[in-house]
Order: C-alpha cells, then structure tokens, then sequence
C-alpha cells in the first residue's frame, strides 16, 4: 500500500511539505515486519514526542480556560481528553485508519479500527507536526480536532476517571468491586502495550489496550461503561 501524502495533508488541513515525516507517523511497527526493505522506522518515537506536546497543550489550555478549577479537576478533565478512547475517537472521525501502513496480519484483525493503534497515530501525528511546523500550529490544530469536546466532558461530568465511574456503576448496578486482569501483552520489556479485560464476576465488560496496564485499564473501563450505558 502507497502512502497518499495528499490525502493526509486534506484530512489535516495543513500545508505540510515534510512526506517523509508524515509518512513515517502513520507507520505501524508490525508493517516493518513484512517490509523489510521499508526505509522508514515505526511511528513509536514520533507517538512519544507527540504525547508530551499534548499534556503540555492540553494542561496550558486546561488552565486557561478553566482558572478556578482545582488541580484534582484540571487532572481529571486533561486524562478524560487524552485517554485512548478519545484520541482513537478523533483519529477515527479523522480517517487516520485508512492512512496507516499496517502489515497483512495487523490489517486482517482489524487493526484499522483498534483504538490503541489510532490513539498512538494521533499522538504521532501530532510528533510530526511539531517537528515540521513547531507548537502554535499544534496548539491550533488541537484547538480545533481535540479541545472543543472539552466543554462537553466538564459539563456533563464524563470527566472522572473511568475506573472510578465504573467502580461507582458496577457497584449500584451489581453489588460488586469490578476486577481488572491481563489477557495478553507484547512487545520488548521497555516498550510493552498490554491489553486489559474487566470483570464482574466471571463476565468480561469490556478490553482495552494501552503502553501501561493503568493506560489499558482505564481503556476497558471507558468501554465497560459504553457497554453498561447500552444495555441500560
């Protein structure tokens, strides 16, 4: 599959020059297993770039518009709009998915939708831009693609922690403490992504996936609560 260096630059709205750079932030390391003669690395270190430029947006944005919000508050609201559901939320309405350079086996499993592997391009993405263009188009970028679900989040207090909201659901609904287990990790020791299932009882609410076992739980949780909000 070619890259369409066009295609990004209309999805992203900017007048980006840099295809190599772009092209290797939708770059899936499992890609490089079947293209060995690909030139490019994995997006994995663009991901780590781009997630620090969006704690330090989001926390500068966070605090501006919110002056008299506490720091519990504003930590709360900054991970309800980092989380991996909601950056592979973005991602998804953005069609990063359809721009990824994925291997046959990855693609075959759907990992055109995963929300780890489109949260992670995100963050990518937004490495990228950084390199090309520096903060103030970053920070315009997500004033427009991120921040506005904001507003809603902190209104309607979908905010909290989603561990602790399903904890709080799981409770009133069932009776019970919801407990969180490892059903698969991968990857080299320092650079691990680790897929979470959460129970209650002997019955899985929901998975997620994320670079830590807090990040993958948070991801089950914020699915278990999509699917407790379902059933009614």
């Amino acid at each position: 599959m070619a890259f369409d260096f066009e295609r990004a630059k209309k999805i992203l709205g900017e007048d980006l020059s840099n295809e190599n750079l772009l092209k290797t932030a939708f770059t899936h390391r499992s890609y490089l297993n079947e293209h060995r003669e690909y030139p490019n690395p994995s997006n994995e270190r663009l991901e780590f770039l781009g997630d620090a430029v969006l704690q330090l947006l989001s926390s500068e944005y966070l605090y501006k518009e919110y002056p008299d919000a506490p720091e519990g508050d504003l930590t709360n609201y900054r991970s309800s709009v980092v989380c991996t559901p909601s950056l592979a939320e973005e991602a998804r309405r953005m069609g990063y998915g359809d721009l990824l350079l994925l291997s046959n086996g990855e693609e075959a499993t759907g990992g055109r939708e995963r929300e780890y592997i489109l949260a992670n391009t995100f963050e990518a993405v937004l490495g990228a831009l950084y390199l090309e263009k520096g903060l103030d188009r970053c920070r315009a970028f997500l004033e427009k693609e991120l921040f506005p679900k904001i507003k809603d989040l902190v209104e309607n207090n979908i905010y909290k922690d989603a561990k602790s909201k399903f904890q709080e659901l799981a409770q009133e609904k069932f009776g019970v403490t919801p407990i969180y287990q490892v059903v698969d990790s991968w990857g080299p020791d320092h650079e691990k992504t680790f897929k979470m299932s959460v129970f209650i009882g002997k019955e899985s609410w929901g998975v997620g996936e994320g670079k830590s076992k807090q990040r993958a739980e948070q991801a089950a949780a914020e699915n278990a609560i999509k699917r407790l909000e379902k059933e009614g």
